[in-house]
């Protein structure tokens, strides 16, 4: 009975190995974005000392920082088409192109219209990777590890952003650019040997493909059975029209569409990602007797530690909590914020009884930072993910993608436009604003995923299929007697254990 028990510990295991091995291969990929969001933090700082050759004015720096959300955009739109038609992997193997050209480019450039020509192509590999890679582990991941798997990317980008964090304040400009060009190799490298996702395979017809691919995530012992599920799950989902059209004016599919986009809606109002481009700006603002990349690393360092906090409460509080208090939490620190900047700006108190109050509003914006990284941002594209039924997901998550590119484009370009007209202090309150309406929404419209199978977050959501109810009700009379079979075999294998 031991050896038995040792062999079905080892089928176990090896399945499960295998996805943690996938995750790993694609965070790979996450923390190449990192490593180019987080760009800008350092490098800021150096256009405005003239550390660079660059020459590049203020309004400029807007302009190229602006153009990464329009070549999101654009990936995400071509991500709609190549993860259907050519797979998941082929669409994470082809993400690596844009990000080694645009990467290029900033090793060469001096001239500020080439930089805007980067930032597009780091922006379309950042949307290829993003749509792709939570599709693909929401496809291959069992649902109690599926959460962490996920999260487990995200820890990875905030790995390459405290990297880029941490070495970049160091390095001149040109060695930066040359070192990151290591990254897009390493996770080309790492991701040509992961499978392909086996619903693909049966969207396709596949249907030994799908088998063998399974093989590789599952337990044998019950893979005929599994099968037999996502057979019916993707026969079922892909009777109804996977049409752009039909997303948006599908009835059932409004109550996903108003969270996903509403989420996304709050996520990049909040200005995380801009508060993080320009941090070694609004540090130097603030003006603290310490030396800039300290502060910086302590940003990053902030960022990456709660990062990791995160993989391990996103299953044991739920999705929905985490929503609600990091929102919460993100508005009260921005809204600390804002009333230092108030202070100095508008009420022009002295500046040595206002320095004492600086450290204060510097903890305040790496929580407000660490806050969002430890909730929402890692949770929203879980959610996301989840939500939408295989047949449409490929429209729904581009979709997604393009909403947040334009969001994305709008508040980077007048991020510079608002401080000009109403300083830091308008910036920190707008951005407070909507952190806190972010709460208020998810508490009113999100239901918690964690712990559910993608089939019973459809369930929740009440999204129907074109089928008769005969067919309907056979359909789910099978898909019970195969449950049961599973359960059968499980408690089988108890009972000789």
């Amino acid at each position: 009975m031991s050896n038995l028990r040792t062999v079905h510990c080892q089928k176990m295991e090896r399945g499960r190995l295998i996805q943690y091995l996938v995750a790993f291969a694609l965070s790979l990929s996450t923390a190449t974005l990192g490593t180019l969001s987080a760009w800008p933090t350092p490098v800021m700082p150096k256009f405005h000392n003239n550390e660079t050759s660059v020459q590049i004015t203020k309004d400029e720096i807007a302009t190229v920082l602006a153009m990464a959300p329009p070549g999101f955009v654009a990936g995400s739109l071509l991500t709609r088409f190549m993860a259907d038609s050519l797979g998941r992997r082929a669409t994470v193997l082809a993400s690596a192109l844009p990000i080694v050209c645009g990467t290029i480019i900033a090793a060469f450039a001096r001239v500020a219209w080439l930089l805007c020509i980067m930032k597009f192509l780091w922006g379309f590999g950042t949307g290829m990777v993003s749509t792709v890679v939570g599709i693909y582990l929401a496809e291959i991941a069992d649902k109690d590890i599926r959460a962490t798997l996920t999260v487990g990317t995200r820890f990875m980008f905030n790995f390459g952003s405290l990297l880029v964090i941490c070495i970049g304040t160091f390095l001149s400009y040109e060695t930066l650019n040359y070192c990151l060009l290591l990254m897009p190799g390493i996770f080309f490298v790492a991701c040509l040997f992961i499978p392909e996702s086996p619903y693909y395979y049966l969207k396709e017809g596949r249907v030994e493909n799908a088998r063998k691919s399974l093989q590789k995530f599952k337990n044998k012992e019950i893979i005929d059975q599994e099968l037999e599920l996502m057979k019916r799950h993707v026969s079922k989902e892909m009777r109804n029209s996977s049409t752009a059209r039909e997303f948006f004016t599908g009835r059932q599919y409004r109550r996903p569409i108003v969270i996903a986009f509403g989420l996304k809606l709050t996520q990049v109002l909040t200005g995380g990602m801009t508060i993080q481009q320009y941090m070694g700006r609004i540090t130097q603002e603030i003006d603290l007797d310490v030396q800039l990349s300290t502060l910086l690393i302590i940003f990053g360092a902030f960022k990456f530690f709660v990062g990791v906090m995160s993989s391990t409460l996103v299953d044991r509080v739920g999705r929905r909590p985490l929503l609600i208090y990091s929102y919460t939490g993100t508005g009260i620190c921005l809204a600390v914020a804002g009333t230092y900047f108030f202070l100095q700006e508008y009420l022009h108190v002295d500046h040595s009884i206002l320095k004492s109050f600086g450290k204060a509003a510097f903890v305040a914006i790496i929580l407000s930072n660490g806050i969002s990284t430890l909730g929402y941002n890692s949770v929203i594209g879980i959610i996301s993910a989840e939500i939408f039924p295989l047949n449409i997901k490929s429209v729904a998550m581009t979709s997604l993608n393009v909403f947040g590119g334009c969001l994305g484009f709008s508040v980077a370009k007048s991020y510079q436009a608002i401080k000009n007209v109403s300083g830091f202090c308008g910036v920190f309150w707008i951005f407070s604003g909507v952190a806190l309406s972010g709460a208020v929404f998810s508490y009113f419209t999100v239901p918690e995923t964690s712990g559910k199978s993608l089939q019973e977050i459809q369930d929740i959501l009440q999204i129907g299929t074109v089928s008769s109810d005969e067919e309907n009700n056979l359909n789910d009379a099978n898909d019970v007697e195969i449950v049961e079979k599973c359960r059968e075999l499980k408690e089988l294998r108890k009972d000789s254990n």
